[in-house]
């Protein structure tokens, strides 16, 4: 049996395995570089061991410092997790070598399907249908990767040489490996996967679809199950297809076969995940499975049984990043000053159960273990509060559970809400009120799952708790999320992987009316902070203006009002019911709304009904020894380091428009900086290597003028 387990990972994953290591009652390992050494993982586990340095590269990619970290805490086993060494062969065997458990399949298998291009022959000679490549549309992908890095669409041969050479840099930055390969693009494609599970006695079970066909980069970012609009034939032929591959290489563990199926419905191979996906969560909601736990058993060696279990309702996935999809999904740095997701659950009145939170404990709780509060997780009402999870008697053998040694393993909670009809919300986090969003690693704060009876209500409920969540801090991609919920394509099952290409324009629209009353609420909040008398309102007040600036899309919003002993004095109609310097009523259009107001220096965050809002307050006179830039330049849109610069580019070479000049690794992806107009590189002062803050000069381009 397993006793103390160490989690070769960081952030949410991290965390999401801690918690069923309480659940079984194994000790908990982290590791952490120096820029995590106050990261919520670290707080959530039992013992923590530092990696010295802060690049992947030189911590968390190294398996010789993990294993070394897991014998001198005593630990008896390593997870992986997802993503950096989970699906490396060689990390495995250095696991199994210093006589601890290896939480994941054998290395002969890690090794198999390692390599996109060696997994797609094995899966082709078990006779399971992969692409083959042809002309263009064509994609690049890394031989080795995951996560949508080291991948790139090529729709002109002229460009295929440029993006090998882009991918492979990436794909090396990424898993230490920079082979890659091309296949067909397939247009208006869906991505669809299957989960396994497997045990040591050759028992394999496949839990079901998810489709993850809306992604940004090639990487998702919205999740289901099961995928929808799928017939029953088509279902069959997916899962036998994953549990064909899963037998092909001797699988043991949880792992995910991924399908592209195409517009006529015909499914082809794209690659063996050897490793828990990010979005295991939803199969777990609709199987009532705990997916770690039964990774863990299969580790210490037990079987699953003959049984399969049968899923009940829907579940939706979102995965709430610190980026600005309206800039290239930009990835965003800085400090969290509050992270809170509000559920409304059923029957609490009645003293039935409450919404059921699969994540850290409500602030001001503390957790069984004493380590007090990581996040916040609130109701919109505070009688409406989570209930700390509880242990359960799982349901019987015949109800298709999957059967352990003894008992299976069931996420706690869920299945009288499933019994009752209840949908509820689950948030998986990785970031905690205070900490910081870096560049080092991915911009992923939290995951946010909703299940219920259909997939209607899963939809409606996952959207209204991200609309009202309050999140303060880097901006975020919430807003696209709950747009993406409720768009026409995505709630009628049309969405396929180019959901975003056809719509991040409308999608990443300003608010117009909605921003501008919140503006005027953020302003007589503070004009409620900054006055000196017991009650303004009975005061006449001297016509008041104040400029803000709508984050992320830059739109600004003159707020002009006056406060006087017959209220407010405001255009549109808006009447002012109350006021506090965190809250505002106001009334309009016959409309009556709280508008929740948090003000962190000049950053204004407000919380209301319909949505929420963040603000810069301006100054009312521009600084006039601020110099703006010269014309051309570019300036870093994000901290990281210079990897390279295109070829032939020089101080003196003419540019074009949009050319490729240099490149930015930052949070794990390479992102490309072109040129903002044709004419001729004037300056340049990035070089391979150069750390560059945002807002450090790049590059000027003189633009050409025409006569």
């Amino acid at each position: 049996m397993i006793g103390s387990l160490l989690v070769a990972n960081r952030g949410e994953i991290a965390c999401r395995v801690f918690r069923t290591c309480r659940e079984l009652g194994i000790a908990s390992v982290a590791v952490h570089s120096d820029a995590d050494a106050g990261a919520l993982h670290v707080r959530e586990a039992d013992v923590a061991v530092r990696l010295p340095g802060t690049a992947a590269a030189d911590t968390y990619l190294r398996g010789d410092l993990v294993v070394r970290a897991a014998l001198a805490a005593g630990a008896d086993a390593v997870h992986p997790g997802y993503g950096f060494l989970s699906e490396s062969a060689a990390f495995a065997r250095a696991v199994l070598d210093a006589g601890l458990v290896w939480i994941g399949p054998p290395p002969s298998v890690i090794e198999a399907m390692a390599s996109k291009t060696r997994a797609k022959r094995i899966m082709a000679e078990a006779g399971v249908p992969v692409l083959v490549a042809g002309e263009p549309p064509l994609i690049v992908k890394a031989a080795a990767g995951g996560g949508g890095r080291g991948m790139r669409v090529v729709r002109d041969l002229a460009a295929l040489d440029a993006e090998i050479a882009s991918a492979r840099a990436e794909a090396m930055a990424a898993f230490g490996d920079d082979e890659v390969f091309v296949e067909p693009y397939v247009e208006g494609g869906r991505h669809v996967e299957v989960q396994i599970l497997a045990d040591a006695h050759g028992a394999v079970r496949a839990l079901g679809t998810r489709d993850c066909s809306l992604q940004r980069r090639h990487q998702k970012v919205i999740e289901e199950a099961p995928a929808p609009g799928l017939g029953a034939g088509l279902v069959e032929e997916l899962t036998g297809a994953a549990v064909a591959a899963a037998r092909a290489v001797g699988y043991v563990g949880a792992g995910t076969v991924e399908f592209l199926v195409t517009g006529e419905g015909r499914p082809f191979f794209l690659e063996m995940n050897t490793r828990l996906q990010v979005e295991h969560p939803v199969t777990e909601a609709v199987y009532g499975l705990d997916l770690v736990a039964l990774q863990i058993r299969v580790a210490e060696g037990a079987g699953l049984g003959a049984a399969v279990p049968v899923p009940v309702g829907h579940a939706v996935e979102a995965r709430l990043y610190a980026e600005d999809p309206g800039a290239g999904w930009r990835p965003q740095v800085g400090v969290v000053r509050e992270l809170s997701v509000g559920v409304r659950g059923r029957g609490l009145r009645g003293g039935g159960p409450g919404p059921y939170i699969y994540g850290p404990v409500a602030a001001g709780v503390e957790s069984s273990r004493g380590l007090g509060p990581q996040i916040h997780v609130s109701a919109p009402d505070p009688h409406l509060c989570a209930p700390a999870p509880s242990r359960r008697t799982p349901p019987s053998r015949s109800s298709g559970a999957l059967q352990g040694s003894d008992e299976p393993q069931w996420a706690g909670g869920w299945e009288e809400n499933r019994a009752e009809g209840a949908g509820y919300v689950r948030v998986d986090a990785g970031v905690g009120p205070g900490d910081t969003v870096t560049a080092h690693y991915d911009p992923l704060l939290a995951k946010v799952i909703a299940w219920a009876p259909t997939r209607p209500e899963a939809t409606r409920l996952l959207a209204r708790t991200l609309e009202r969540a309050r999140i303060h801090g880097p901006v975020t991609n919430r807003d696209l999320l709950v747009r993406s919920l409720r768009h026409e394509e995505f709630v009628g099952e049309r969405m396929d992987t180019a959901f975003y290409e056809r719509h991040l324009a409308e999608l990443t629209a300003p608010r117009g009316e909605n921003a501008a009353t919140a503006a005027l609420a953020a302003a007589v909040a503070d004009a409620q902070g900054r006055s000196r008398f017991g009650d303004w309102r009975n005061l006449p007040s001297q016509p008041q203006e104040k400029r803000y600036r709508s984050e992320p899309d830059g739109e600004e919003y003159i707020v002009r009002y006056r406060l006087t002993r017959h209220g407010l004095e405001a255009e549109g109609g808006v009447r002012l019911l109350e006021a506090s310097r965190t809250h505002v009523v106001l009334e309009v259009h016959g409309l009556r709304a709280r508008y929740d107001v948090t003000a962190y220096d000049d950053h204004v965050y407000v919380d209301a009904p319909w949505g929420a809002h963040t603000f810069t307050l301006l100054p009312r006179f521009p600084d006039p020894t601020a110099a703006p830039a010269e014309p051309g330049s570019l300036l870093a849109p994000m901290p990281g380091t210079v990897v390279r610069l295109a070829d032939g580019v020089a101080e003196g070479c003419p540019v074009k428009a949009g050319q490729a000049l240099l490149w930015l690794e930052a949070m794990k992806m390479e992102h490309r900086i072109v040129s903002p107009a044709t004419g001729t590189l004037t300056a340049l002062h990035a070089a391979p290597g150069r750390q560059v803050e945002v807002g450090s000069l790049l590059a000027v381009v003189a633009e050409e003028l025409t006569p």
